[in-house]
């Protein structure tokens, strides 16, 4: 009767490992507004930072992190005039 018990034991351990193994949840897919696709990186062109395209501000030569960079960047350039 012992044998028995263990056997069926030793069963259902197996068989909970293995379909737990197999009855895993599929990945979700990814949420409503999230870019499929990953974005090219820019640098600023006041202090280097990378980030990406969608949250570069553009701007008279070049793109930047930041508007104070910016305007930092433009007036830098007019006085260089």
């Amino acid at each position: 009767m012992k044998i028995i018990i263990f056997l069926v034991a030793v069963f259902l351990l197996l068989w909970l490992l293995r379909g737990g193994a197999t009855r895993r949840k599929p990945p979700r897919p990814p949420a409503a507004g999230s870019a499929a696709e990953p974005q090219p990186m820019l640098a600023c062109a006041k202090c280097g930072v990378h980030l990406p395209r969608d949250d570069a501000l553009p701007g008279r030569g070049g793109v930047f992190c930041s508007e104070a960079h910016r305007t930092a960047f433009e007036r830098s350039a007019s006085n260089d005039r």
